[in-house]
């Protein structure tokens, strides 16, 4: 048995969420995959999806995916109606799934899409598990970013 790689990023990033890690302090991450029609990969080809204002949601056992805008390419196809930000299913081991509803139900975490990117020509989420974050703790982030910004340049500086 070989091991297995801890390495969640396979291919290129298609989008990022960068308010997530803004918003919430981030414990764990997983991989899903995404459950999409034909028209859907086409556009994420072409890098038109947002993920801003998106969130994960776990019903029944299974997770979905709301509020991701996929925008259709003009050139799709003439005979559907392409729905941009319509329910989108993931794909999980039933483990992942059951330990990321106990830690929603019983201790309070959000699931917030992170990232999606190819990986083996398929298209995955970067799902992260998080606590909200308050106003003082985004600015104590913010601080701490700029102090270590102000920091680097003084050590370039330096030399």
């Amino acid at each position: 048995m070989g091991k297995k790689s801890k390495k969640k990023g396979g291919g290129s990033t298609i989008a990022q969420n960068k308010k997530a890690r803004h918003e919430y302090f981030i414990q764990e991450n997983y991989e899903a995959g995404i459950a999409l029609q034909g028209w859907e990969v086409k556009s994420l080809r072409a890098g038109r999806i947002s993920l801003v204002e998106s969130y994960v949601t776990l019903k029944e056992g299974e997770a979905f995916l709301f509020g991701a805008h996929i925008t259709p390419l003009p050139t799709a196809s003439t005979h559907i109606q392409p729905d941009p930000l319509r329910t989108r299913r993931l794909l999980m081991h039933r483990r992942e799934l059951d330990r990321l509803i106990g830690m929603v139900e019983r201790k309070g975490y959000t699931l917030v899409p992170l990232a999606v990117y190819w990986k083996n020509s398929r298209v995955k989420l970067d799902i992260g598990l998080g606590k909200g974050k308050k106003l003082h703790d985004k600015r104590a982030t913010d601080k701490d970013r700029d102090w270590q910004r102000d920091k680097q340049r003084i050590m370039k500086s330096k030399l």
